[in-house]
């Protein structure tokens, strides 16, 4: 399907479901950019999600977002529930104004909902010449090391730097895999690579049901347990959002909204290094791109560089879209 036609459909549905013009652009580009860059796991897979917790009130369609100015550098978030795109953009949008008052800006975020890819954001404020880190967290899905039971969530760690030219973007759950990927060979009847996930006894499974009923692996252990852990301290606690496992499942759990944490530092490299930071990172990525290829590499590439050639190659391109997703936008439109 065409950009253009995609992105009127994904207005209208939005629109029907009450949200503002504004709100629905804000959604329905992040749903396409995800596709654009073949993160298909946060993509339209997501939009029937979204629009069944606004039918049910559990996204506010028309969030009354309230924000608390701390300091010159520092705001709090209330994002009354408001769809997690809306919330992390005004956020992100505040990081970035009080980062080029201050030289840093520190945005926490409560009652919000699952925001997308975090580097979405990451990417606004590497464009606006800023350093970043973006923290978000999720529904249970990681056991913490030495424990039986899902806990945390794939809770993603963000981090984003200008470089003069691709942005530096590092974007990684704290999972082997993310959850979106497991949802979605699930919708889809497809199975997870092997190693990922534990079904609810345990066992290593490659089938998609049993990993969203048992638990993921994190990545590096018992250190990647301890990353998860500390995205819900930042997001979660820090935020007063959900924490410990209480954060809501957004596709099986409808008893309440979901109360997701965001946490945003931005940080302008002027207030250390002047106009020699963008000298500095080009040196630091040259020393790294000149050392020597392992075997099966043509070159090194640095986070961002693979993702920002795949959105430029399928930019003009149509979207590939799932009849078993198509049919869901069509039944969704029908409202």
């Amino acid at each position: 399907m065409k950009k253009n036609i995609l992105r009127a459909k994904l207005i209208q549905i939005f629109s029907k479901y009450q949200l503002s013009k504004k709100h629905s652009e804000i959604c329905a580009d992040y749903l396409i950019k995800a596709e654009l860059i073949e993160a298909k796991s946060h993509g339209l897979i997501r939009l029937k999600m979204y629009c069944d917790r606004i039918k049910k009130r559990l996204i506010n369609p028309r969030p009354k977002i309230k924000i608390k100015k701390l300091t010159s550098s520092i705001s709090h978030i209330d994002a009354d529930n408001s769809i997690g795109f809306v919330s992390a953009q005004t956020a992100i949008n505040q990081a970035i104004k009080n980062a080029k008052k201050t030289g840093i800006g520190l945005v926490a975020v409560k009652k919000s909902g699952h925001y997308g890819l975090s580097s979405f954001y990451a990417d606004q404020a590497v464009k606006k010449n800023l350093i970043v880190f973006c923290f978000t967290n999720a529904p249970p899905a990681l056991a913490p090391h030495g424990a039986k039971k899902s806990l945390f969530g794939t809770n993603p760690i963000c981090f984003g730097v200008p470089t003069g030219k691709v942005p530096f973007i590092l974007d990684t759950s704290t999972s082997i895999i993310n959850r979106g990927k497991i949802r979605r060979a699930h919708k889809l009847g497809e199975k997870i690579p092997y190693g990922v996930a534990l079904n609810k006894s345990g066992k290593i499974t490659t089938n998609a049901k049993e990993a969203l009923l048992g638990s993921q692996l994190p990545i590096a252990s018992f250190k990647g347990s301890g990353l998860a852990w500390m995205v819900d301290i930042l997001s979660g606690v820090l935020t007063g959002s959900s924490h410990g496992g209480k954060t809501k499942d957004p596709f099986d759990d409808f008893t309440g909204p979901q109360n997701v944490g965001h946490l945003f530092i931005t940080i302008d490299p002027k207030v250390f290094v002047g106009l020699n930071f963008i000298k500095e990172i080009k040196k630091n990525i040259k020393i790294v791109k000149k050392l020597p290829k392992a075997k099966g590499f043509s070159s090194i590439l640095y986070p961002g560089e693979r993702k920002n050639k795949v959105y430029k190659k399928n930019l003009n391109k149509d979207i590939s879209i799932p009849s078993k997703i198509l049919k869901e936008m069509d039944e969704l439109n029908a409202i």
